[in-house]
């Protein structure tokens, strides 16, 4: 494996950095403070899409992208870095076309849908038109375990009835929100095997009987584009908007959380390295007791630690990346689920020490740092929970041990 960018990559690299630079940071201030007074800053983010256009940083995150698509096709290991730098700005991605829960949706239209579907939903996705948002997480059930999913998809003629209650439906209060991709149960018989009785469907947001319950903060941070519990009230929708084939669900499922687990932890870790400079910084240049905060032990080994930490979790992000590209996405499942371990449980612990760095400054607004920690945090959970992925990665190792048992034996002392 040889994870040496090109120079046409590195290029790219510089561009979208001088992007970040000249466009967005300018602009964070002014979207945080439409955001925090309620109102989604649209006005901040569609003149930077046409600049992002206008540049070719636009659709970097879609390796199958057809010539007749808009954007920029590039593999996995080529959009890694460029996460990275976007991630430096929570909002940003959205001004290139390459924000959750978008991108993983296109990523199942570009797989899964009809030439209807194709024309009516993914090609304003791709422009940048409308926004979307994904729906399977439910309150009342544990959904780290997703045959858990009560919500009910049943065929009536030509329509299903969808009824059921979701949470953390991420995007779904964004203005330009027009539609969700909704994970139920179409097979409710005994008999049916539980990784075939689930199906995902395509829902208007103007279709009658769904509503917008509340958003849910995270740590008491309101997204504006809204996490949302949302109701499902006998919603009708076509037979057409199914997606894929009924009771392949889960398969749907995995083939959009892959790739979208990917961009996360690229994205964390270049949040990750904003924090390791405002923690650098601080310590520079804040006193006590006589001395630099830089000059005690235990904060020099704060920034150390961090730093082979980071190095660490990019290297591992590449490998899955490397993997998903040389040997497709589903080849990379065990390097993804410890790409999301690591990524989640490294961005709680990086941003960390520079909180405690700051003080207690490093708990206020006033820096991004407590934003990126509840972040981290809701990492933990979403797009499964720690303890799945390291149920995922024991069972690999108890398998290989399983199938040769006994292979240590000459290890033993002789007594």
């Amino acid at each position: 494996m040889d994870f040496q960018y090109t120079e046409d990559n590195l290029q790219m690299q510089r561009t979208l950095r001088q992007f970040m630079e000249r466009h967005v940071l300018p602009q964070n201030q002014a979207w945080l403070r439409l955001a925090d007074s309620g109102v989604y800053p649209t006005a901040v983010i569609e003149p930077l899409k046409l600049l992002a256009k206008e540049a070719g940083l636009w659709n970097l995150f879609l390796p199958g992208l057809r010539e007749d698509e808009p954007g920029t096709r590039l593999s996995n290991m080529e959009y890694a870095p460029l996460a990275e730098i976007m991630g430096r700005i929570p909002w940003a991605a959205e001004v290139f076309n390459c924000n959750a829960p978008d991108t993983g949706n296109m990523e199942l239209l570009h797989l899964f849908a009809t030439p209807e579907q194709h024309e009516r939903w993914l090609k304003p996705l791709l422009a940048g038109d409308i926004r979307s948002c994904f729906s399977m997480t439910e309150p009342d059930v544990a959904s780290s375990d997703a045959t858990n999913i009560q919500t009910t998809i049943k065929r009536e003629g030509d329509e299903y009835l969808i009824n059921g209650r979701k949470w953390f439906t991420s995007g779904a209060l964004h203005p330009n929100c027009k539609f969700a991709i909704v994970m139920g149960v179409s097979d409710e018989s005994a008999e049916a095997p539980r990784h075939s009785r689930h199906s995902m469907v395509i829902v208007p947001l103007d279709t009658p009987g769904f509503k917008i319950v509340r958003n849910v903060p995270i740590m008491h941070h309101h997204a504006p584009d809204g996490h949302c519990e949302v109701t499902f009230s006998n919603v009708r929708v076509p037979v057409s908007y199914l997606l894929g084939q009924e009771g392949a669900g889960f398969a749907l499922a995995q083939a959009r959380l892959g790739p979208g687990r990917v961009h996360h932890c690229m994205r964390s870790i270049g949040q990750c390295e904003l924090a390791v400079e405002l923690m650098c910084e601080r310590a520079l240049t804040r006193r006590a007791f006589g001395k630099h905060l830089s000059e005690n032990a235990n904060i020099q080994d704060w920034i150390g630690y961090s730093r082979v930490e980071i190095d660490q979790a990019r290297l591992l992000v590449l490998h899955a990346a490397w993997i998903m590209d040389t040997f497709g996405n589903k080849a990379a499942h065990i390097d993804v689920s410890a790409i999301k371990l690591v990524a989640a449980q490294l961005q709680t612990r990086v941003v960390d020490r520079a909180m405690q760095v700051f003080g207690a400054m490093g708990v206020t607004p006033d820096t991004p740092l407590s934003f990126l920690w509840s972040w981290g945090r809701a990492m933990r959970y979403f797009d499964g929970p720690d303890e799945v992925h390291l149920r995922t990665l024991a069972r690999v190792e108890l398998a290989k041990a399983r199938a040769n048992l006994g292979a240590t034996a000459a290890y033993y002392s002789a007594n």
